[in-house]
């Protein structure tokens, strides 16, 4: 795909992300705000018995048809790690070493936020996570001024960012087991690993066995999104035309930007102003993510960077200075719609639920917003570059 082409798909995916928020919230806020809550409670089946499923509607956007874009990022981080910037680990370890960071400093932040607070449950994963569609997304709205290879610094950074989140998804919120159904995941999983090995490019047998995977995986107790994710790795890659991953790629990307997404943000972002106060916002879940997300991020991504820098274990890629370095660091903090997902995990319950949305919508607001507006100046020259006085060879 066209540079062109890429960047203004990205402009897109944040600004039908966007509307989908301000939606949310104006339904959250109106005269229809007990029609919109009751809509997404509704139970729905799908599937004639004995193999029907029933669940709420939010339910079957969270688990069911955000399976699709975990799929997305399964392919994402198979190329990259195969053909892509983390293909060779001189390349992979920067961006490695700031999501390192950028994981690890958001927690902290939030555990220091919350350490007092007695009887909360741990929701230390909430502010780990980055947006990639609206990190990248805010990136492509300030214009071509920006380096090519930022792009793809912060590209393989969010990746391997959302990897790590998904490790938590798998390793935590996983309920009783049914070793029945992991058994015939498993099963679905090597069947999977067969395809691919046996060199079938088709993709109907690998999206069957992919449906007998999601269903086995929600059976198991394990979060069903992660067999978006296996199912993704297993798609093979293979040159143009005969790429099966691309082919997926092109079919799904537009039905999960346009459609599955701003669903997820509609469900999800929406908070009754009336019922924000001061008190709500300095609530200790809502104050730990909202930090999280703009300090945590940006410490960590930033000092992680520079420390690896500075022991000779990465370099800035071309035409990245420290600036933009700074810039990126902030628009990590961009967590929304994983750290939505995660929030629903972490804090199921309905009372943390309101502190949870607006920690994330309020803390990834400002992380856009300076993020932009730090690098609009470093694109206008407004800034003198960082590398005078921090080392960029880490020398």
């Amino acid at each position: 795909m066209a540079a062109t082409d890429t960047h203004e798909r990205d402009r897109i995916a944040a600004l039908a992300l966007l509307a989908a928020v301000i939606v949310a919230m104006i339904l959250a806020n109106s005269p229809l705000a007990d029609e919109y809550h009751e809509l997404l409670l509704r139970r729905f089946t799908v599937g004639l018995a004995p193999l029907a499923l029933t669940k709420t509607l939010l339910h079957w956007i969270n688990d069911g048809l955000m399976t699709l874009f975990f799929l997305l990022i399964g392919i994402e981080m198979k190329r990259e790690i195969l053909v892509g910037e983390l293909a060779s680990l001189e390349r992979a370890m920067l961006p490695a070493i700031a999501a390192l960071g950028g994981m690890l400093v958001p927690a902290l932040v939030y555990e220091a936020v919350n350490h007092a607070t007695v009887g909360l449950p741990a929701g230390w994963p909430i502010p780990m996570a980055t947006d990639i569609a609206f990190a990248v997304g805010v990136l492509a709205l300030l214009g071509r001024g920006m380096p090519p290879t930022l792009r793809i610094f912060l590209l393989a950074l969010a990746v391997i960012d959302d990897l790590g989140a998904i490790g938590v998804i798998a390793i935590l919120f996983t309920e009783s087991l049914s070793w029945t159904a992991l058994l015939l995941a498993s099963g679905c999983v090597l069947v999977l690993i067969g395809l691919n090995r046996g060199g079938v490019r088709r993709v109907w047998p690998y999206a069957l066995v992919g449906a007998l995977l999601w269903l086995s995986v929600l059976k198991s107790g394990v979060h069903a999104t992660l067999a978006g994710v296996l199912l993704g790795f297993a798609i093979p890659l293979a040159r143009a035309p005969r790429d099966p991953a691309a082919r997926v790629e092109r079919r799904i990307y537009p039905r999960v930007t346009f459609v599955i997404l701003p669903l997820f943000a509609l469900a999800n972002a929406g908070v009754p102003m009336a019922q924000v106060t001061w008190e709500v916002f300095a609530h200790p879940v809502t104050l730990g993510i909202s930090l999280g997300l703009l300090l945590g991020k940006f410490i960590g991504v930033f000092t992680f960077t520079w420390l690896a820098v500075r022991w000779g274990l990465g370099k800035l890629p071309a035409g990245v200075g420290w600036q933009h370095v700074a810039g990126v660091a902030l628009l990590t903090g961009i967590g929304f719609t994983m750290s939505l997902f995660l929030g629903a995990l972490a804090l199921p319950e309905d009372a943390m639920q309101g502190y949870v949305r607006l920690g994330v919508l309020s803390g990834s607001t400002c992380a856009a917003l300076l993020g932009a507006w730090w690098l609009r100046r470093a694109a206008r020259g407004a800034m003198t570059t960082g590398a005078k006085t921090l080392p960029s060879n880490g020398k």
